[in-house]
């Protein structure tokens, strides 16, 4: 069989928990700020992965307004104990400064499909949770701890606890089992078992082009754990021209037939800037124990592109357009920002996407955008748009998202007079205030009704322009500049308060400042892949 190219889950896909029960393979990765939370994919050769669930999908579970940008969902920990699936996760209310605002909860289902319970609080001492089981039956509960006084890194090791499923909290001692090494920011646990040996797999150095993967073990879970002897399993951090970087925080899973697969994510970098414009994506390396009872990165430590697994990937989905239509409901592609009342910011009637006219481009609490991920280098997107705004408060349209700092923003709108007019508007922050580009320099009049065909084209992630035609023209027309879409990226200096996690979106977007809530009606959205060289699969 030919062998799968990374990454598996392209485009923002962070985090990767995978698992297998059965035949069945899952992945759940982070959403952060979008909703609903969590991603789960399926797969039966590890090498085709269909999304399948997003869990956190109600307001008992999951609220995340007032959220900041790159909070909200990190790192979910999927595991099944026989009997049912079990999933951890943190919702981040405060990442910047000296503290974090960490609140760990665990649900649980007895099908991936659900129904997922209600949440049980955790704690709220650091993230990146996990849940163990054990084979005696007992639960443990394992999370990074942070410590605001360790400035300006608050990672102060992995505290073990235990969990009790019929009082619903954690009971007994917790310890900090593992204070990581000298590469440090340790995070991202995930405990196994096998031949006698607890194995504690973490991430270190950093989300960004220092991560790795960490081993320790010990015969006693409460430890000591001792390091791998290579450390880090899996790392490109020595490795600047690989292929795959940022690679750090794994998992892994055996094969009914006895193979051992870790699944990381990582990043890959366009342009001098070195700017991973597809967001941090999951990738997946084999593996396999060595004598010495260690876990050892087939080829490793430095990931590889092309890896053999079960399966043979299948690009035709990957590789076709996508033409959304609105028909009764959203598709399983798109997602919106925080809120856990969507009626509020979108319905599907009528065959349209109708959005409601909220607060602005970057709100951390109600804004109307409905987007899906960028998965490719190279891609054009389009939509018919109808809308009749009544001053400059009130606009709608086309948009490449990333967060409140960047952004790139086609949107109908009109003047102070109520002359509708196309308007561009972009972001990109002078920290603290975003500063939004000059509108007199991208504006033109439209008529004052009629739909109009809104587009965009990146192309090698580098490159982002504008077009659009009225109602009765049937050409596209270039509008704007041509704009640098590697702003649209968790590299981008937008936000130089903090690391940013997250990935660019493209979708539809409607505001009313005014506070009247006037409606704009999209007819479709297209998604159109263009090939690059860069992408997943060969060209």
């Amino acid at each position: 069989m030919p062998p799968v190219r990374n990454p598996i889950l392209p485009g923002f896909n962070p985090d990767p928990s995978i698992l297998r029960v059965g035949d069945d393979y899952y992945i759940a990765t982070s959403t952060f700020e979008w909703y609903p939370g969590v991603q789960i994919h399926h797969s039966r050769d590890l090498a085709n992965w269909e999304l399948v669930v997003r869990p956190l999908n109600r307001k008992t579970q999951l609220d995340m307004r007032g959220d900041p940008d790159s909070g909200g969902i990190w790192a979910p920990c999927l595991t099944h104990d026989g009997d049912k699936f079990w999933l951890v996760y943190t919702d981040v209310k405060r990442r910047d400064d000296a503290f974090k605002d960490t609140h760990n909860y665990i649900v649980s289902a007895p099908a991936i499909e659900g129904p997922w319970s209600d949440p049980v609080f955790a704690n709220s001492s650091g993230f990146d949770p996990s849940l163990f089981h054990d084979d005696d039956g007992r639960k443990w509960f394992v999370n990074m701890l942070a410590d605001h006084r360790r400035r300006p890194r608050l990672f102060a090791g992995i505290v073990l606890q235990e969990f009790d499923v019929k009082s619903g909290k954690l009971v007994g001692p917790k310890k900090n089992i593992f204070p990581g090494t000298e590469l440090d920011l340790t995070e991202a646990p995930h405990l196994y078992k096998r031949n006698g040996w607890y194995y504690l797999l973490t991430a270190e150095g950093g989300t960004m082009y220092s991560h790795a993967c960490t081993l320790a073990r010990s015969r006693d879970i409460w430890g000591p754990y001792e390091t791998h002897p290579q450390k880090y399993i899996l790392t490109a951090k020595d490795a600047p021209f690989a292929a795959l970087q940022k690679a750090g925080h794994g998992d892994f899973v055996d094969t009914p037939d006895g193979r051992t697969y870790l699944v990381h994510l990582a990043g890959r970098p366009v342009g001098q800037k070195r700017r991973c414009v597809l967001g941090r994506e999951t990738a997946i390396q084999e593996a396999y124990w060595g004598d010495d009872d260690w876990l050892y990165v087939k080829n490793g430590p430095v990931p590889s592109l092309f890896v053999d697994v079960p399966g043979t990937a299948d690009d035709t989905a990957y590789w076709a357009e996508q033409h959304y239509i609105f028909d009764k409901e959203l598709h399983k592609d798109f997602q919106w920002l925080r809120t856990p009342e969507p009626e509020r910011i979108f319905s599907v009637e009528g065959r349209k996407l109708k959005l409601i006219g909220r607060e602005s481009i970057g709100s951390w609490f109600e804004q109307s955008l409905v987007a899906r991920r960028q998965t490719h280098f190279s891609y054009d997107a389009e939509t018919i748009v109808d809308y009749s705004p009544t001053d400059e408060r009130q606009f709608a349209g086309l948009v490449a998202y990333y967060n409140r700092y960047n952004y790139f923003y086609l949107a109908i709108t009109a003047d102070a007079e109520g002359q509708r007019e196309l308007q561009i508007m972009s972001s990109k922050a002078a920290w603290p205030a975003s500063k939004l580009a000059a509108p007199e320099d991208q504006c033109v009049s439209i008529p004052q009704e009629g739909k109009v065909r809104l587009a965009l084209s990146i192309r090698g992630g580098q490159t982002l322009q504008f077009a659009y035609a009225l109602e009765a023209e049937k050409e596209l027309k270039s509008f704007g500049p041509v704009f640098d879409a590697t702003v649209l990226s968790d590299e981008s200096d937008g936000d130089i308060s903090h690391v940013q996690f997250t990935g660019a979106f493209v979708g539809m977007a409607c505001s009313d400042l005014n506070g009247t809530a006037l409606e704009a009606r999209f007819d479709h959205f297209v998604y159109r892949p263009v090939r690059h060289e860069l992408d997943r699969y060969e060209v």
